[in-house]
This record gives C-alpha cells, sequence and structure tokens, in this order.
C-alpha cells in the first residue's frame, strides 16, 4: 500500500503490488456482493502485501447517525463492537461529516484520535500513522475504510490515501447493500418487538394459558373492558380459570398499582360474609371486640373480586346492590356511611337466570352484575389447548418436585385428548401433577392418568389389574412413540425397536393402530 521510493525498480514494484491488490478486490466482487466476504479478504491482503498492522470497515446507520465498525483485521469481536463513533466524533466521524480523507501521521500528536476500540493501548501510540478515507455513493458518505500501519517517514501516506480510495470506490456499492440491509433488519426487530409486545398486551395475558379460538375471544374482551370502570360479569363452569380471568382485568387496568381483593362467597356463612364485605363497629356482635374494616373498604380504588356470586344470601344481595348503584355502604353495627372507588368482578358457575325464576337471585342484581358479560368456554371445547396447558403443568410440577421430565407419551396424549374434563383446568392440572409424581422415567405414559381417563373406549385402554394388560399398555406406547419418532414408516419403527417389520405389522393390527396418522 505504501512504498520506498528508492527508484525505477521500487516504483514497479509498487504498481504490481497495487495491480495484484485491485485485482484480487475485483475478482472478489465479482464473486460476492456480501460485504464480509469481499472487505474481510482485502484487509488481509492489505496487511499481507503492503504492511497494514490494523483495518477497519466501518458503516454508517442513516437512522441513527451513528458510524459502527462491521469488518475488521486485527481486531478482537469485543474490541470491533466498542468502535462506534457519531458524525463529526473522532477521526472516523469527521470523515463522515466532511466526506475527505484524513491523514494522521502519528496518532498521539491528534487529539481527535479516540482510540475507542482499546486495540493501540499497549503499543507506542507515536509510531503508529493512521488513515482513513471516505466511502460514498454520488456525494453521499456511507461509510469508511480506514487502516494503521507503524511509522516510517520513507514511505508516502498520500499514496496510501490514493489506493485506499481507489478500493472504497470499489467496494461502495456492496456497502451500500450491506447497509441497507442491516438497516432493514434493525427495523423488521423494532416492527416485531412491538407487534409481539401490541399482541401480549392486548390478547393474551401472561397468567393465562390458551390459543383456542374461544380464548382468543376471551382475550379480545379482556383488551376492551381492562382500561375501562365497567362491572364484569365472569361466567363459567368449575375449574375453568375465572379468577385468572379477574386477575389479567386488574393487572391491565389503570387499577393495576392499587389492592385486588378476592372474596369467596360461597365459603363464609351468611353473618360472617357480612361483615367480611362491609366490616363491622366495635359491639356490633357477640365477639366484635374491636372495629374492622371489610373487603370493600380494603379495596379503596383498587378492585373487589366476588367469587361465586351467585351463593350471596338474599340480605347480602340487597346490600351489595346498594354497593354498585351508589358506591356507598354501612358497617355492620354502624350509621354513618362509606363511600368507596371500587371497581366490581364477580364470577359464578350457576345458572343465574334460573335462579331469578326460582326467586333466589334479585334480577336487578343481576342486571347491574351482568354488566360487561365474559364467558370462559370449558376445556371440552378448546381442545387446542390441552397440550398447551399439559406441557405447562409437567415443567411447573417437574420443578417443584425436582424431577425431570422428558415428554408426555402418544398414548397420554390420546387419552389426554379424549376425556371430556368435567374438571376443566383444574382437573388437568391435578391429573399431570399427579402423573409427575407416579413417573420415574422421565416420561408420562397412560397408566400414569387417573382411572377416569384409564376408561376411555377412544384410547382402547387395556383394563388394568393383569400382568397381560400393563405389559399391553406398555408395548402400544412404545410403538406408538416410534411410529411417532419415525413419521408412520413401519420399516424405520422396527428399526428404532430392534424387532422386525413383520412383528411391528401385527402389534399395530393387535392395538388398532393407525400409522396414517403419524405421516404430517
Amino acid at each position: 500500500m505504501a512504498y520506498e521510493s528508492n527508484g525505477r525498480e521500487g516504483e514497479v514494484k509498487r504498481e504490481v503490488n497495487e495491480l495484484s491488490l485491485l485485482y484480487e478486490v475485483s475478482q472478489a466482487l465479482g464473486k460476492s456482493m456480501d460485504i464480509r466476504e469481499v472487505v474481510g479478504p482485502v484487509l488481509n491482503t492489505l496487511a499481507e502485501k503492503m504492511g497494514m498492522t490494523r483495518g477497519t470497515l466501518a458503516l454508517l446507520n442513516r437512522k441513527t447517525g451513528e458510524m459502527y465498525i462491521e469488518v475488521a483485521h486485527a481486531l478482537s469481536e469485543s474490541q470491533r463492537k466498542r468502535g462506534r463513533y457519531q458524525s463529526g466524533e473522532g477521526v472516523i466521524g469527521k470523515v463522515v461529516k466532511t466526506g475527505q480523507p484524513v491523514i494522521v501521521p502519528h496518532i498521539s500528536d491528534e487529539p481527535l484520535f479516540l482510540d475507542r476500540t482499546g486495540s493501540r493501548k499497549n503499543l507506542g501510540r507515536e509510531d503508529i500513522s493512521f488513515i482513513c478515507v471516505p466511502i460514498k455513493i454520488g456525494a453521499e458518505v456511507i461509510g469508511t475504510l480506514s487502516t494503521d500501519r507503524f511509522f516510517d517517514k520513507t514511505i508516502s501516506l498520500a499514496e496510501d490515501v490514493r489506493l485506499l480510495s481507489i478500493i472504497a470506490s470499489m467496494v461502495a456499492q456492496a456497502v451500500r447493500l450491506r447497509q441497507e440491509s442491516q438497516e432493514e433488519r434493525e427495523m423488521l426487530i423494532q416492527e416485531n418487538l412491538r407487534l409481539q409486545t401490541e399482541l401480549k398486551e392486548r390478547f393474551q395475558p401472561a397468567n393465562i394459558i390458551g390459543k383456542s379460538k374461544g380464548m382468543l375471544e376471551v382475550y379480545r374482551l379482556i383488551s376492551q373492558v381492562s382500561k375501562s370502570t365497567a362491572t364484569v360479569l365472569i361466567r363459567g363452569e368449575s375449574g375453568t380459570g375465572k379468577e385468572l380471568i379477574a386477575n389479567a382485568i386488574h393487572y391491565n387496568s389503570l387499577r393495576a398499582n392499587k389492592p385486588l381483593i378476592k372474596v369467596n362467597c360461597a365459603a363464609l356463612p351468611e353473618t360472617v360474609l357480612e361483615s367480611e364485605l362491609f366490616g363491622h363497629e366495635k359491639g356490633a356482635f357477640t365477639g366484635a371486640t374491636n372495629e374492622r374494616k371489610g373487603r370493600f373498604e380494603l379495596a379503596q380504588g383498587g378492585t373487589i373480586f366476588l367469587d361465586e356470586v351467585g351463593d350471596l344470601p338474599p340480605m347480602v344481595q340487597i346490600r351489595l346492590l346498594r354497593v354498585l348503584q351508589e358506591r356507598e355502604f354501612e358497617r355492620v353495627g354502624a350509621s354513618k356511611t362509606t363511600k368507596v372507588d371500587v371497581r366490581v368482578i364477580a364470577a359464578t358457575n350457576r345458572n343465574l337466570e334460573k335462579l331469578m325464576e326460582e326467586g333466589t337471585f334479585r334480577e336487578d342484581l343481576y342486571y347491574r352484575l351482568n354488566v360487561f358479560p365474559l364467558y370462559v368456554p370449558p376445556l371440552r371445547d378448546r381442545k387446542s389447548d390441552i397440550m398447551l396447558l399439559t406441557d405447562f403443568f409437567v415443567e411447573r410440577y417437574a420443578k417443584a418436585n425436582n424431577k425431570r421430565m422428558h415428554r408426555v407419551c402418544t398414548h397420554a396424549i390420546d387419552m389426554l385428548s379424549a376425556y371430556h374434563w368435567p374438571g376443566n383446568v383444574r382437573e388437568l392440572e391435578n391429573s399431570i401433577e399427579r402423573a409427575v409424581l407416579l413417573s420415574n422415567e422421565g416420561v408420562i405414559y397412560g397408566y400414569h392418568l387417573p382411572p377416569s381417563l384409564q376408561t376411555s373406549a377412544y384410547t382402547g385402554t387395556v383394563p388394568f389389574g393383569t400382568l397381560q394388560g400393563e405389559l399391553d399398555n406398555l408395548e402400544r406406547d412404545l410403538i406408538m412413540d416410534a411410529l411417532k419418532a419415525s413419521r408412520g414408516n413401519m420399516a424405520q419403527t422396527a428399526k428404532i425397536l430392534g424387532t422386525s417389520e413383520r412383528i411391528i405389522g401385527l402389534r399395530v393390527l393387535k392395538f388398532k393402530i393407525d400409522p396414517r396418522r403419524f405421516r404430517t
């Protein structure tokens, strides 16, 4: 790159080296427009043939105005990553800002030289020369090409600038493509993160699992109602996760930093429930030795969750109606009215319409609670969520019990999918906890699941109680797992299990297994 000027022989040698270098650059450009594939070998050649000690190619991020080192020679990865400059900052920043090359004979004499990479801190800085040239498309600077070498007064640094400028113009188009590719990639990453955050906030609260159509509708309704102050009535069978829905609504609301107070209306007798909800004064009844705040007062500014609201006694229904209408109540035994700012979320698995017909649930209270109804589908109507929930519970209880669980076998998956789950997610959770405790092999097999699942005609489960029954179940599980691994290939299944294809064929017929179901 720089050459001794000692006569015609030196000039010829310089020209030959230049031509050789430029030829190599043109050859690299002909093979690829990937900047790393082009510039990396060029920097290596400059070091090998021209005495360069370090070299960098820096790109300009047009959105942020920051320069960053994309390709480097003789820099570690951590040093390369530290090489970042704003326009006008340091020598590289100056070249970007002015569009003119810069020669620094002694970097120790140049205050603009920052050594941001830290690659020269253990060297004699006064002996190092630094050259930086712009990479341009038209008048626009899109990057820089820079080198440093040990200072030699017999070497013309101007010749280095001339050659580097030629190389910079040759790789400019590849640099532009890389620059645009990086900017597009960053834009896509940011857009992806934005969309993921938006989807998470709008559709799927972190404490709920499920991607079925029914659950997506639940997420949509949660996103609609969370930011409001509307009273919500969550309907659904026992064990569907109504309390989790209440949590999601509260913690995605404007009241998220305020209390969420929960009351199970079916768990307390009428006399205790009234005191729990509204509090009592000292001496209001036998045993009331001190005044006590009720749950509504404790939830001031936040949310109160009334679970099993269909089981409220008639007198408590009247008092709750007043709170919903007027946002005020009196403690038990008090004459002073207490005002509250509380959002009410109620839940029930009861048929409130039928209770109204029977006269056990007030019609006016029903309409006050049913401002924004939200129905949670039972697990039997969201079969696609069963394995998502199963994986979650397997991981949870494996961790809780210090076990390593690898998988759930195909037979067990079939049993889980075929069962009607009257107890919904709560029943599934209990079943998986039991299975994790019973498994000692890191695999959940069908016989680890509760007896209520074993009787499903769909799975063809052989009744337990005999040695042959146990062996048949284990053999069926192993064959189905091998078919799954081989995607229904009978020969491969036989090879996995160390037997013949004929025997596998007989067993498949015996257990009524359809290998075609594993081919997708």
